[in-house]
């Protein structure tokens, strides 16, 4: 009697502990349940832009050396040197300044420049008896670039210039001023001249120049990279339309700048999910945070 009293309450423990795991479990997924429904139900703060025009190019790059606008090379000998401006420094000078007083009167700047000491191995032009000077105006830097004769009909003077140097993380900018009236036959290319607005001076003769040449330039329907959607050979963005997300098919052009052209699918004005496709789905409810 006693043995079986001690199984009936073993038994009925273990139907307990069984029961309260069986209800629990069905607790936590009724909380949790409830809790994805009110997240599904609470819209997304999401960053949106505006569908608007941008500017959209091709580009052919090549590269260069700096040359200076112009130039002035100064050979003084040290026995008719009177007085010599400091040519360490490579300090900016103004047309008309005294460079050198001589015996035989002044050497004078002919242009705005930059003054510099050319480095001469002594007993070259002169000897250890002359001092070599150099101006330089680098306000504007020429670029002699070569150009693949395949690219000659897309070539004009003015044709807009970007120019970068691994020196600094800047663009700088600039046109074509002369085209070669031939092309290299040994190269197949066409000599093309560049002139780089350089009035911070920071680039300076003999620096290697990236050029990229600007052509096709057009005013397109553009948006943010990163809100493009790609899958296969297909491409979308989310529209945003009454607080929510569609998904709308595509069609894109030329990519400048971390913006996409849009040739088909959207309109100028459109809103857009600017960032953070892989939060959201077509139907998802949003919050706009931020316009981009």
């Amino acid at each position: 009697m006693k043995t079986k009293t001690k199984f009936i309450t073993i038994l009925s423990v273990i139907i307990f502990i069984i029961t309260s795991i069986i209800v629990g479990r069905a607790v936590m997924s009724n909380i949790i349940s409830k809790k994805i429904q009110e997240a599904r139900s609470k819209p997304i703060g999401i960053v949106a832009t505006k569908v608007s025009k941008a500017n959209f190019f091709d580009k052919l790059e090549t590269f260069g050396t700096a040359i200076a606008n112009r130039s002035y090379s100064i050979r003084i000998k040290k026995n008719e040197l009177i007085k010599l401006i400091d040519l360490n420094n490579y300090k900016n000078i103004k047309k008309g300044s005294t460079i050198a007083v001589l015996t035989s009167g002044k050497v004078v700047a002919p242009f705005d420049g930059k003054i510099g000491k050319r480095e001469i191995t002594p007993g070259i032009l002169g000897g250890d008896q002359t001092i070599i000077a150099t101006l330089d105006d680098i306000k504007i830097l020429k670029v002699d670039i070569k150009v693949p004769e395949n690219y000659i009909k897309i070539l004009k003077r003015n044709l807009k210039v970007e120019a970068t140097t691994s020196a600094f993380d800047e663009k700088f900018f600039g046109k074509i001023e002369t085209i070669s009236s031939r092309v290299d036959p040994t190269t197949r290319s066409i000599l093309v001249q560049a002139k780089i607005d350089n009035k911070s001076q920071k680039l300076i003769p003999g620096m290697l120049i990236n050029i990229n040449l600007i052509f096709n330039e057009t005013q397109s329907l553009g948006v943010p990279e990163q809100a493009l959607i790609i899958q296969s050979t297909d491409k979308f963005v989310y529209k945003i339309v009454d607080d929510k997300i569609i998904r709308t098919k595509v069609m894109i052009g030329k990519r400048n700048y971390g913006k996409v052209e849009i040739l088909e699918g959207l309109n100028e004005g459109d809103v857009i999910l600017a960032e953070g496709t892989n939060k959201v789905r077509t139907g998802t409810k949003i919050k706009i945070n931020k316009f981009q």
